[in-house]
């Protein structure tokens, strides 16, 4: 791989555990001296821009250079993160201040996202785009395992203030890092149409592809899912399948399987990669299925190995035909929306999780999650586009 590419794969990296440092930071912050409604408060201020921007984020990142927005994406997020290190560290924790902040977040995550799928399709050629998409995936379940536990002792070692600063400073190596690289230009048209006339031709866009529309759903229920599943999992573990123990041997479980997934990702002779996605993305019902049933410890955690090694396998394979397929011009447009599903349905399910667990039990909503989620993305293999020979998709016909 050329420098260029390790540069990318360095600067998201840094990203990714950057950004893992920040729930476990903010949490622990807050309830040292705050409530759960404050907590809620916070995160929440975080999520809501995120969610209302992205539409406008995919416009952003087609009309602009996507290292000129990822660097002040990942500036802003520098900034926002050594003000909340240095409110920690002077005093009692404010939480008007850090929802203010983390709203200030949320939205540099918004511009971010989009933009740095369109950095990689501009780093990275055709022939090396599965690859690289799969490193970037492991480097970032290796983010989300080593970042909570890396905050919690930096929480216990020095305060949250540090880890906040710490979580500043890796934005701002991030941003100089990818900042630094040099991407083809952007075409600018003669006349550049209006705001809304780009989101309507990115809509226009997105239709225009079945394929995607159909995975999208798909996915969607599989965040919706996997929402209930990581809000009931411990519950149903610490009251019928042992205790907390229980808990953690299956989530490591479904770590591990997730970055074997991501792993193998890029090495697997993938001919058809959109009948894939579709079966790894079903292939999480079978977790969801052994939870609901309170199946022994080892059967549960097998079927979540199972379950996040299909995640870990399907991101690399989605996110390179996402770049193969969809015009590169529109690159930013299209992606938003999918991204914008996966951000709202997964705290959808952790939200209606308690409901409906009250109203029917634990045992029902997951065995119809697992229905839901098989059938929404088997239903995918009808699609003509996702069954045809993908030979004109030279990163996965090219190894």
């Amino acid at each position: 791989m050329t420098p260029m590419i390790w540069r990318l794969l360095a600067g998201r990296t840094f990203a990714a555990f950057a950004t893992a440092l920040i729930p476990t930071t903010l949490t622990l912050a807050v309830v040292r001296t705050g409530s759960a409604e404050d907590l809620g408060l916070v995160l929440a201020c975080e999520m809501v821009p995120m969610l209302l921007l992205l539409p406008v984020a995919g416009v952003a990142a087609d009309r602009f250079p996507a290292r000129r927005v990822v660097l002040a994406a990942d500036l802003v997020r520098s900034a926002a993160q050594l003000a909340i290190g240095a409110l920690l560290l002077a005093g009692p924790v404010r939480v008007p201040e850090l929802a203010a902040l983390s709203a200030v977040t949320g939205a540099a995550v918004a511009f971010g996202t989009p933009s740095a799928r369109t950095l990689v399709a501009a780093v990275v050629d055709g022939p090396h785009r599965l690859r690289v998409n799969s490193r970037l995936m492991v480097a970032q379940g290796l983010a989300s395992v080593a970042g909570p536990g890396a905050a919690g002792a930096l929480m216990l070692a020095v305060g949250p203030g540090w880890s906040s600063l710490l979580t500043g400073g890796l934005f701002a190596v991030s941003a100089v890092t990818l900042g630094g690289l040099r991407t083809p230009a952007k075409a600018v048209p003669a006349e550049r149409p209006g705001f809304l006339a780009e989101l309507r031709e990115g809509w226009a866009e997105t239709r225009r592809h079945p394929w995607f529309l159909a995975n999208v759903l798909g996915h969607g229920v599989w965040h919706l899912a996997a929402g209930l599943l990581l809000a009931l999992g411990p519950l149903i573990a610490v009251e019928s399948l042992g205790g907390e123990a229980a808990w953690v041997a299956i989530a490591q479980s479904g770590t591990a399987g997730m970055l074997v997934g991501a792993w193998a990702a890029g090495r697997l002779p993938v001919r058809r990669p959109l009948v894939w996605v579709a079966v790894a993305s079903a292939a999480f019902a079978l977790a969801l299925a052994a939870l609901g049933l309170r199946l022994p410890v080892p059967v549960v955690a097998g079927a979540y190995f199972l379950g996040l090694g299909g995640v870990g396998l399907l991101s690399p394979l989605w996110e390179t035909v996402i770049q193969q397929r969809v015009p590169a011009e529109a690159l930013g447009r299209v992606g938003s929306f999918d991204t914008l599903i996966s951000f709202a349905a997964r705290p959808l399910g952790l939200a209606v999780a308690a409901p409906l667990a009250t109203a029917a039990g634990t045992t029902g909503p997951l065995l119809v999650g697992a229905a839901l989620v098989a059938g929404a993305n088997l239903a995918v293999l009808l699609v003509p586009d996702v069954r045809e020979h993908p030979e004109r998709e030279h990163a996965f016909a090219l190894r």
